[in-house]
């Protein structure tokens, strides 16, 4: 049996992460640039979000953990004897990756009998979560950590997240996009569809009008699937946005008659601080057997 950790980029709640017997390491918020806070430790997603609506001229700004975070939760699984599988948002998004790597080095010469691995998602927030889904599920059928690695890597390949934005105004906040393209797609009632592809943001398309970008992505959903439910693990992601994301799965579920096995999961500040308030997604990957 090894120990599965990851960053706090999968948006587990604390039940889940004791459900799964997993460690999460979070990441750090500022708001000042000078206090720096864990996420879900510190600061709850809720009160994080309301201050993002509540103070206008805000943009906190989020830090990956260090090496030392990641060597403070890997020391005492590997003291115990247990082998370490460490499972990070993308590498193209957050310099975490590069932090559980640069632990787990100075790990290995410290613990040379014993395996430390460190696994890309390419992703992030809901998608990181389903691929840590899998991760865990091979972990409890008995597969050994290679194994586990290997087949993750293939699971990883098959990931797609998509999402949406309720307004461009936090993108604007982060120097994401210019006043006047914010301005510009206020007033159209512009929604972006983004995507991660090779782990980086990409712009799949703007749609004008909520209700005709939910629509849309409802149909791409299930004409993707259809046929493949029983191979795909599903998930639906919001940030303050429940009524929406319960609705969206609803209907896809009727459509793809079947039930998403993951809960809808409320996104974090790594996505949640350029996304914003009102931001729906979804993300599927095809499960461990399946790849």
């Amino acid at each position: 049996m090894f120990q599965i950790i990851s960053d706090g980029s999968c948006d587990f709640t604390k039940e889940e992460i004791q459900q799964y017997n997993i460690e999460v390491i979070p990441f750090y918020i500022t708001f000042d640039g000078t206090s720096h806070l864990k996420e879900g430790v510190d600061i709850s997603k809720d009160a994080y979000f309301q201050r993002l609506i509540d103070e206008k001229n805000l943009f906190p700004k989020t830090s990956q953990p260090s090496p030392q975070d990641y060597i403070d939760v890997f020391l005492p699984h590997l003291k115990a004897g247990r082998d370490v599988l460490s499972v990070t948002i993308s590498s193209k998004l957050s310099g975490s990756y590069n932090s559980a790597t640069l632990a787990a080095q100075m790990m290995r010469a410290e613990f040379p009998e014993r395996k430390i691995m460190v696994l890309d998602t390419l992703n992030v927030s809901l998608c990181h979560g389903i691929i840590l889904r899998e991760i865990i599920r091979m972990r409890d059928a008995g597969y050994s950590i290679d194994k586990t690695a290997g087949i993750a890597e293939k699971v990883i390949q098959s990931a797609q997240v998509y999402f949406t934005l309720e307004t461009l105004e936090y993108l604007k906040r982060g120097g994401r996009v210019g006043p006047t393209t914010a301005l510009v797609g206020g007033l159209l009632g512009l929604r972006p569809i983004l995507q991660l592809v090779d782990g980086e943001v990409s712009q799949l398309d703007n749609v004008r009008g909520k209700k005709r970008v939910l629509k849309l992505m409802e149909d791409a959903l299930v004409a993707a699937l259809e046929g493949e439910t029983e191979n795909i693990s599903l998930c639906v992601g919001h940030i303050r946005n429940q009524d929406a994301a319960t609705e969206f799965q609803s209907n896809v579920e009727a459509a793809l008659n079947t039930k998403f096995a993951n809960p809808i999961t409320s996104v974090g500040a790594t996505i949640g601080t350029h996304a914003g308030p009102g931001a729906l997604a979804f993300a599927y990957c095809r499960k461990y057997e399946c790849v």
